[in-house]
């Protein structure tokens, strides 16, 4: 997987190439990881409801063809797109969106955060209170017994640290996770954050962890490459 980081980049710009790239992509195309981070906006993924976004300001609002709902992305969040081709890679959609959840619990790891997955909601949360316990959450993902209903999300004690909305075209993906470090948290308070609202969302900073845009971005840019390999 061949990374290249973009640092700064606008939004609408970056989905673009990605689609470009995804579009003209052949069966010898290595996969790539690019990883950034992009000035303030909302983006509404392509079954959001627009009453989840709430009071957008000044900050614009743009549709995409991602899942989910609306997420905010903004200076100080490390954004990363992998771009592979998963019918080579040999795994499915379920086992990837998997395997980048767990680059991102490495990664919190890493700098002693323990990262907790929940039921029925894509992402990864801590609690904020107590963001190193490894206590195992009652409202973590179980196995179900066929035919029962998907689990309602319980966010009691917890807040997102990390979204999580991809796309997938002919096998490839495109779109991917965008991990908060240290941002202007104030934008969260203005949508209903995934669909969910009163979701409370931290950042490493507001949690304890002072650390800076490209260390985080070199951690999470390993793991990923990782963790998606074949």
């Amino acid at each position: 997987m061949q990374l290249r980081v973009l640092g700064r980049a606008g939004y609408a710009d970056t989905v673009a190439a990605m689609q470009r790239f995804t579009e003209e992509r052949t069966g010898d195309t290595a996969d790539e990881l690019w990883i950034c981070e992009h000035p303030p906006v909302y983006t509404q993924g392509i079954a959001g409801k627009r009453d989840h976004i709430l009071v957008p300001g000044d900050i614009p609002v743009v549709a995409t063809n991602r899942g989910g709902q609306v997420t905010h992305h903004g200076p100080g969040q490390v954004v990363a797109y992998p771009l592979m081709d998963l019918h080579r890679a040999g795994y499915y959609v379920k086992e990837y969106v998997h395997r980048i959840e767990e680059a991102v619990i490495r990664t919190l790891g890493h700098y002693g955060v323990t990262g907790h997955r929940v039921a029925g909601a894509p992402g990864i949360y801590v609690r904020p209170d107590d963001p190193g316990s490894h206590v195992r959450l009652p409202q973590r993902p179980l196995r179900r017994e066929p035919g029962s209903a998907a689990p309602v999300p319980d966010f009691t004690g917890l807040a997102k640290i990390a979204a999580l909305g991809i796309k997938v075209a002919r096998h490839c993906t495109y779109h991917g996770v965008a991990l908060n470090v240290a941002m202007d948290l104030e934008p969260f308070s203005r949508i209903n954050p995934c669909g969910y609202a009163g979701l409370q969302t931290v950042d490493l900073s507001t949690i304890g962890v002072h650390t800076t845009w490209d260390d985080v971005a070199a951690v999470l840019g390993k793991q990923l490459a990782s963790r998606l390999a074949p």
